[in-house]
């Protein structure tokens, strides 16, 4: 996939909605892009196992594939019964590649559910060596008085309590040279006035990942995060009107907004042997947006 093909996908999405969280790919036109088929595999996390959040769709679904491309076999972990096509489909593409993929339907912001998926990753596999906190929800709300405590409790359950309860399931099975890579959000660094608990809950998974980083290391777990731009994902029809949607990633420096499959990279990188040298660390990958320390 070029560059020029990005542009022109950019150009084409519509102003489109959907009224429920975290959204469904099949129903977004166009097609975000999951799999960029000039991204080769070269066996960087062959025999590992990865179990990915939010792995039905969006950034989750694309780093799904480039983790089975790569020769991991990898669990996904998705809400509802909205999310069943997505997740089909993508135990498909991951099992395209030649490995095994696990479906896993959960609520992650409740701690047993965590465990019980953890628990059910390692019936299935045997191992942990891959953990992706991706899972996540956005609520706009222009007036910051009108965020109700139900919507801050949805909000923190889902985007940082579950990685806490996660990580916790998950740690026992995890050794020296295994990783964690967390999804933060260019919001978590520049702000948004109208995200302000979603970007409270990015900031504070940046501040985790550094913290958990320094709590691991000497057990030889790295922790990093990857921070995205506006990305097409079902979460932004999802959440906002159509004009927001169509306008989607015009205002950053790039001009356009991004795609599942450019995201995938960056965490391929922190989830392999590639970044060895690094821990607590984040890659931005918004398109500009963010310039900064």
């Amino acid at each position: 996939m070029t560059t020029e093909n990005y542009e022109k996908i950019h150009k084409e999405v519509l102003g489109q909605t959907q009224d429920h969280q975290p959204g469904v790919e099949e129903k977004m036109t166009p097609a975000p892009i999951y799999d960029d088929t000039n991204y080769k595999g070269s066996e960087k996390m062959k025999g590992k196992v990865a179990l990915v959040t939010g792995g039905d769709s969006g950034i989750g679904r694309a780093v799904s594939v480039a983790f089975a491309k790569e020769g991991a076999n990898v669990a996904i972990v998705y809400l509802d019964e909205d999310e069943q096509e997505d997740a089909d489909k993508t135990v498909k593409h991951i099992e395209y590649y030649g490995v095994r993929a696990l479906k896993i339907k959960t609520d992650l912001s409740d701690d047993e559910n965590c465990q019980h998926a953890v628990d059910q990753v390692i019936q299935e596999f045997g191992q942990l060596n891959i953990l992706v906190n991706n899972a996540g929800k956005q609520f706009p709300t222009t007036d910051f008085l009108a965020i109700t405590p139900d919507q801050l409790q949805e909000t923190f359950s889902t985007n940082i309590y579950s990685m806490f309860y996660l990580t916790q399931a998950a740690l026992p099975h995890m050794s020296n040279g295994d990783t964690i890579v967390n999804t933060s959000s260019v919001t978590a660094y520049r702000g948004s006035p109208d995200l302000i608990d979603y970007s409270a809950t990015k900031g504070a998974i940046t501040s985790f990942t550094r913290s958990l980083a320094l709590n691991l290391i000497e057990k030889g777990i790295r922790v990093n995060a990857v921070a995205p731009g506006p990305i097409w994902t079902p979460l932004i029809p999802a959440t906002f009107d159509k004009e927001k949607v169509e306008k989607h990633g015009d205002d950053t420096p790039i001009g356009r907004r991004g795609q599942p499959a450019e995201n995938a990279p960056a965490f391929v990188f922190l989830a392999s042997n590639d970044s060895s040298y690094m821990t607590g660390q984040t890659i931005h990958v918004d398109g500009g947006d963010f310039v900064g320390s």
